[in-house]
């Protein structure tokens, strides 16, 4: 069974079909890249299925194959005869970037054997030997030969340097190709870490910029050999599948930034700046693919987007050099270098250059150029600003000496003029202190003015409330001095009856009961009475009224004192009795108040003020009919440290337009004559004065709300 196996694979899989590797003892180093031969599928091959796709494998065009990208894995087959007496060589895949490498062989009976298994997807110490390369041992003995064949899978672009050759000469290529690595490394760590102290003694954002470029171009660099994975992460191989992509993206986006700042493309090229920006979202947009787990699509975009960036800034640097911007000058030297070294990488994946040593190296030896380049670019641009700066200064000087000559032959004449106009300042400061001496005269004349309003209201509603009661007292005087004379009368009849001896004690008693009915004694008595009390309550209204007066005046009102305030509002209800008509309604809703630390007769005066202008409103509104309506309303507020006096009516209310103009001084509503204006500015004064202040609340053709708060306690 295994003999007709091992006949049928020879049938279906003629071992002539691929051309050999011939390893002779002469033999040391062969890139066998023209001997091998490729397949390459839309879709995913196993290894069973190899044998039936021998007729689709095509030979190879280069001794360096570029498969370009592809979601699935291809396959490599090449034959080795081995004419010579060693048994052992290296296969030397020289590109780590590739995800899975497996290498097979043929068993005795022709099944698929799988060699070694490595790959990104693996830590890095399960390799067989420690190099970012993936290396295989081929074992074959003398004149044996074999058929192998290679799986690669890769989310980037795959290239397959292949190489077979005796280890020791595989090791020295690898040790040459390690000394420009760490050249590379050196010159990337001292540009870096100079600059970096560059940027912390100049503050030019362009060194920051530079710096960051040129370390994420190293930490690119390097992990395009394997060196990050196998000296930083060679245990996060999740993070060493995305981390190339991570660092090229950031590298450009830094050049990006410091392009921008060192050629100024905001004044020199507005347009490029743009396109710029343009490429910064692309390479954004690579992050978020990443992040999202499209990593061939993110790599595909960062290398679309890092070749337009590295044309658009050749042609950025050209455009701004020809605008004679002297510092652009090394940059374009420095990008051009770059394109050439890139260009001779790409010629060499595509077979047009032979794979060697300087070809596999040449974007990293342009990178070292161009990194120097853009060194000595930023020191140039330091030199060109600290000369503009010195020119800057020196023009300066120049022009501040001839200031300085200027201002010298101009002290004269200003001293001159300001001799003249601080003679006019003398005599405009005389007039404006004899002007406001006047205004302060006119201003006292005024509230003085107000204040004699005022006491003539107070004097008139005083007189009017007094009156009343005086005369009901004056028009009882002469009722009871008759009615006193009567009584007087009586007792002279009653003495002259009781004196008169003729008569008898019935006569008598019969005379005198005659006499008061006569006049009406019970009447008289019944009179008297309704006199004296009615001369009482007007005594007592009187004194009442008086007792208001007093309580209105407050004598100490210059003073801070602890006062009642519903008894001062009612103090000024009763100087305002008189103008209160009979169609308005007073409710009064005094709430338990404490003595407040207050101006007592400037409160009762902004009352006063307040309630006039509130009954002037209610009798324009209903012109002293009936409908009127008073509020007063005390109390404290909800933290107690307040308390409010709010008086309401429904007049005519206040319009909008005019709302913001009642506390300001002269401004009346009223007819002239009827007010001076000053009423509701002393009032608002006042209630600042005592760290109050004055709520309005008004709708035209329904009433108007005042509410006051000030404070319990005064705070000096």
């Amino acid at each position: 069974m295994n003999l007709f196996r091992l006949i049928l694979f020879f049938i279906v899989i003629p071992i002539p079909l691929f051309s050999q590797i011939q390893l002779t003892d002469n033999f040391e180093f062969f890139e066998p890249g023209s001997d091998l031969h490729i397949l390459k599928l839309d879709r995913e091959v196993t290894p069973q299925e190899v044998p039936t796709l021998l007729k689709k494998f095509k030979p190879g065009e280069s001794p360096n194959p570029n498969l370009g990208l592809s979601k699935f894995s291809v396959w490599v087959a090449f034959k080795i005869e081995n004419l010579s007496q060693r048994t052992h060589y290296l296969l030397d895949i020289a590109y780590p970037l590739l995800d899975e490498v497996e290498l097979y062989d043929l068993d005795k009976e022709g099944n698929f054997r799988s060699l070694a298994h490595f790959g990104s997807f693996k830590n890095f110490k399960e390799r067989t030997y420690q190099s970012p390369n993936y290396i295989f041992d081929l074992n074959l003995k003398p004149t044996e030969s074999k058929q192998y064949f290679l799986r690669v899978k890769s989310s980037e672009q795959i290239i397959l340097p292949i190489a077979v050759g005796k280890p020791d000469v595989v090791w020295e290529n690898l040790w040459k190709e390690n000394i420009l690595l760490g050249l590379f490394l050196g010159v990337v760590l001292i540009m870096a870490i100079y600059n970096f102290f560059l940027f912390l003694s100049v503050r030019d954002l362009a060194y920051l910029y530079y710096v960051l470029y040129i370390s994420f171009l190293g930490l690119t660099q390097l992990g395009i050999v394997g060196f990050n994975f196998q000296f930083l992460w060679p245990t996060m191989p999740g993070w060493e599948s995305v981390s190339i992509v991570i660092f090229a993206c950031s590298s450009s986006i830094a050049v990006l930034f410091f392009s921008n700042q060192f050629l100024n493309l905001k004044k020199n090229a507005p347009t490029i700046r743009k396109m710029l920006l343009a490429l910064l979202v692309l390479f954004l947009a690579s992050f978020l693919l990443l992040i999202f787990g499209y990593h061939q699509f993110a790599f595909e975009l960062m290398q679309t987007a890092t070749s337009l960036e590295t044309i658009i800034l050749f042609i950025a640097s050209l455009y701004v050099l020809k605008k004679q911007y002297q510092p652009a000058r090394y940059f374009f030297i420095a990008w051009f270098i770059l394109l050439t070294g890139a260009l001779i990488f790409l010629l060499k994946d595509y077979g047009i250059l032979p794979y060697n040593l300087f070809t596999s190296n040449s974007f990293r030896l342009a990178s070292i150029v161009e990194m120097a380049l853009l060194s000595f670019a930023l020191a140039s641009r330091i030199n060109i600003l600290k000369r503009e700066k010195e020119i800057s200064q020196a023009n300066e000087l120049a022009t501040s000496l001839e200031n300085e000559r200027l201002i010298r032959e101009q002290n004269v004449v200003l001293e001159q003029k300001v001799v003249e106009r601080t003679s006019e300042l003398t005599e405009s400061n005389e007039s404006l202190q004899a002007t406001l001496k006047h205004l302060k005269e006119a201003q006292s004349q005024l509230v003085e003015a107000e204040k004699m309003a005022s006491l003539g209201q107070l004097t008139a509603g005083v007189a009017h409330e007094i009156n009343n009661p005086i005369n009901f007292v004056t028009s009882s005087v002469a009722p009871l001095k008759r009615d006193i004379n009567m009584i007087w009368e009586t007792l002279d009849e009653v003495e002259s009856v009781a004196l008169d001896d003729e008569l008898t004690l019935s006569e008598k008693q019969s005379r005198i009961i005659a006499y008061k009915e006569e006049i009406d004694l019970e009447y008289l008595r019944t009179e008297v009475d309704f006199l004296l009390k009615g001369m009482s309550e007007g005594a007592n209204r009187t004194a009442e009224i008086v007792k208001s007066l007093r309580i209105f005046s407050r004598v100490d009102e210059d003073t801070l004192k602890f006062a009642d305030i519903n008894e001062g509002l009612e103090s000024t209800m009763v100087i305002l009795n008189s103008l209160i008509q009979q169609g308005i309604d007073v409710d009064k809703n005094y709430g338990e108040l404490p003595a407040i630390e207050c101006y007592a007769g400037k409160l009762n005066q902004v009352f006063l003020n307040i309630l006039t202008n509130a009954i002037y409103a209610i009798n324009k509104k209903f012109q002293n009919n009936p409908g009127g309506i008073l509020k007063l309303e005390t109390g404290l507020t909800e933290d107690e440290s307040f308390m409010y006096i709010s008086i309401a009516d429904n007049g005519i209310g206040i319009p909008s337009e005019i709302r913001e103009k009642i506390f300001e001084p002269f401004f009346t509503t009223k007819d002239v004559g009827e007010g001076t204006g000053l009423g509701m500015s002393i009032a608002y004064n006042t209630i600042a004065k005592h760290n109050g202040k004055i709520v309005v609340d008004s709708i035209v053709g329904e009433g108007t709300v005042f509410k006051l708060i000030i404070p319990i306690r005064q705070i000096i």
